[in-house]
């Protein structure tokens, strides 16, 4: 015990690892707070530098951007409707009204806190129940994913006011912009109309800019006149009346996060959307209607997408299955530093597992300290004139997509889907959904491909092992229901 407790406190210990880990999750707050910028490019840079060091050092920084980094998406999210990652699209929805408000200090704050609480929870979860938490996330099979990706997809109809039509057809052409590109099975040239610029695909990250900064800044051309809104930044740290009152559905939130960030390949990208959706359907009485600036639209994602940090290093540590794009990478870092993930990494190298927890734990304290610092500088950005803050916000976003991989004809992408974002806008049509489909549709037609294998290529065996699976079945069902909830019939029948 004294000597796990000895592995768990290195970072706490040794000043330098202590200093690694707090810059790390300064960086990465700030990292994932603009639009362009990753964590996962950020990890990757980092791989390049500190190939080098010691294990632990290089983790260290690693773990402190990678947790600072899921936090940092928010803040952009709240203040300006552009998330600075894709795990703070559900954020956007709730937090950008209330600093519409002029309540962007007191959400920032809340969202800090709440992020922290779903932090540590996802790494008691990897301490406590890593091997538990694998067993039932290797049993996911491909149809299994598809399904799940289908199901984050639908959602999105609850995510796009009252027309589930509306929401369905964005995720429906988030889904054909990520299909762009060569089939991943047989490297054919799919939506590409000849063109080779198209042959790579369109990176997330580019759409995303367009459809949320670019599109943002061209409905904000309507209001440049408007006087923008002080923003309230008395009460940054929240009272812990709203924080005990919000705790339940956090709690719940954060176990729906951790258990999605350790399946392998989702995130906190999903984490946050079915979180988003778990409390909008849970939550009775609102104070305000979810997407006008309700606070548990804000908790739910961002606790959640906190809690699958820890999630996602469980399926890494125990069977060397990246649970996210992040972790993947770290995989990496520890095959360049001569360790291997998986079973037998919790047995041969038992401080290495402890040294992560303790330095995951670390990591959430400093986005305490450095969430709750500098808010008064960020709130000043709503409060900048339009006529500057426009221009700015379509600069910085050609830059970002510029930056992705250096070129220029990711702008014209960006300002193009910043077009389309803004008629989409226009007419009643969210862009969130877009932008989730992106992100989900080659995860859908990866596993449905790889299914369909399975089953030999007979539609009528894939049905059958939809059905003949636990696990299959019981996202089936789910897929029904969602569908047979939106039928006019049965909310006449509810209402």
């Amino acid at each position: 015990m004294m000597e796990t407790l000895g592995f768990f406190a290195t970072s706490w210990l040794d000043p330098g690892l202590l200093f690694l880990t707090a810059v790390g999750t300064l960086a990465g707050i700030y990292v994932g707070a603009i639009p362009g910028l990753s964590v996962t490019m950020a990890t990757s840079i980092l791989i390049s530098f500190t190939f080098k060091w010691d294990v632990n050092e290089a983790l260290a920084l690693i773990a402190g951007v990678y947790v600072g980094g899921v936090y940092g998406g928010a803040r952009t999210a709240i203040l300006l409707n552009i998330p600075g990652a894709p795990s703070a699209i559900a954020t956007a929805l709730d937090g950008y009204p209330l600093a519409k408000k002029g309540l962007a200090g007191e959400a920032i704050g809340l969202s800090t806190v709440m992020s922290v609480i779903g932090g540590l929870i996802g790494v008691l979860a990897l301490a406590l129940a890593a091997p538990l938490i694998a067993d039932f996330a290797i049993k996911f099979t491909s149809r299994d994913y598809m399904l799940l990706g289908i199901i984050g997809i639908l959602l999105v109809g609850t995510l796009s006011g009252e027309s589930f039509a509306k929401g369905a057809f964005a995720g429906a052409l988030g889904v054909m912009i990520g299909m762009i590109g060569l089939d991943p099975m047989t490297a054919e040239a799919r939506f590409t109309y000849g063109s080779i610029n198209l042959m790579g695909g369109i990176p997330f990250v580019v759409a995303m800019i367009g459809f949320f900064g670019v599109a943002e800044a061209l409905v904000q051309l309507e209001h440049v006149a408007r006087t923008p809104i002080k923003q309230a930044v008395t009460r940054i740290v929240p009272s812990w009346p709203d924080v005990r009152r919000y705790l339940v559905l956090g709690l719940k939130s954060s176990g729906l996060g951790t258990l999605i960030g350790a399946l392998p390949g989702t995130g906190g990208d999903i984490a946050a959307l079915l979180a988003y959706d778990q409390a909008k359907r849970s939550t009775k009485n609102p104070e305000v209607p979810f997407g006008e600036g309700a606070k548990e639209g804000l908790i739910a994602p961002e606790t959640a997408n906190n809690a699958a940090v820890g999630g996602a290093f469980v399926p890494m540590l125990t069977l060397g299955i990246p649970g996210d794009a992040v972790t993947a990478i770290i995989i990496g870092a520890l095959f360049i530093h001569g360790l291997k993930p998986g079973p037998l990494l919790l047995t041969d190298t038992p401080h290495l597992f402890w040294f992560i927890v303790g330095n995951l734990t670390l990591a959430n304290l400093f986005l305490l300290v450095f969430g709750l610092t500098g808010i008064r500088i960020f709130t000043k950005v709503v409060e900048c004139p339009r006529a500057i803050l426009i221009p700015l916000i379509v600069v910085l976003s050609a830059v970002g997509a510029y930056a992705i991989q250096n070129n220029p004809i990711h702008i014209t992408w960006a300002l193009a889907f910043g077009v389309v974002g803004y008629l989409l806008k226009r007419y009643g049509f969210q862009v969130g959904p877009v932008i989730l489909g992106v992100i989900l549709g080659p995860l859908i037609d990866a596993n449905y491909r790889r299914a369909m294998i399975g089953a030999r290529e007979d539609v009528g065996q894939f049905f059958t092992d939809l059905i003949s699976h636990p696990i299959s079945l019981v996202l089936s069902c789910t897929l029904i229901f969602m569908l047979v909830t939106q039928l006019p019939f049965y909310k006449r029948r509810r209402r």
